[in-house]
């Protein structure tokens, strides 16, 4: 692997995938507690990336696994994940009003996390593909291996961020209805950039 590619690899999933961070620590925040937690996260955040990988690379080989009209619509995704966290929020404090407002919603599923990631990582498959189809075969199997690792980076950096004690504390008063939010804001966003439904 040469050095000037593995720098390009590392400047390229650092731009394209900073605000996962945000979106990390707060599905560590969502599974304090739980054993499964990083275990289901990592799982997820690799799913979602690899899907992603796989759409760039066949792409950058000249075929399209997505049509370039869909991929705004990958905002449903994270909106409507958003709106089940929010409406297990709203449901969670009408039964039980006596926890302090916060609720305990268990551990992401490992689908979700993929499925966040996935649509969250729509818009890099616009910078990957050029770039993956100028690479050149050994190198596109070296930005491969570099985003790999770099994806354990960013889950043990978004874990050491939900577990830093003031971050923490924000995070578990606040990350439940954070969470939802954020996930509604991606959404969101996604569509408007994308121009999906004419919005």
């Amino acid at each position: 692997m040469k050095l000037g590619v593995i720098g390009q690899a590392i400047g390229l999933f650092t731009v394209t995938n900073i605000d996962d961070l945000l979106v990390l620590a707060l599905f560590f925040a969502q599974g304090a507690g739980h054993r499964s937690t990083t275990r289901r996260i990592a799982t997820g955040q690799y799913l979602g990336f690899a899907a992603i990988l796989a759409a760039a690379t066949t792409a950058a080989f000249g075929a399209t696994l997505l049509p370039e009209a869909a991929i705004p619509y990958l905002g449903l995704l994270p909106l409507l994940l958003g709106l089940k966290a929010l409406w297990k929020v709203w449901r969670a404090n009408r039964t039980d009003e006596d926890d302090g407002g916060r609720t305990a919603t268990g551990p992401p599923g490992v689908l979700e996390v993929a499925a966040v990631t996935f649509a969250n990582g729509g818009d890099n498959l616009g910078v990957y593909v050029p770039v993956l189809a100028t690479a050149g075969v050994g190198a596109m199997g070296s930005y491969v291996v570099v985003f790999g690792v770099l994806v354990a980076v960013w889950v043990a950096t978004g874990r050491f961020f939900a577990t830093r004690p003031f971050i923490a504390r924000a995070l578990s008063r606040w990350g439940h209805l954070l969470l939802p939010v954020v996930l509604i804001g991606i959404g969101l966003l996604i569509l408007v950039e994308g121009n999906a439904f004419g919005l």
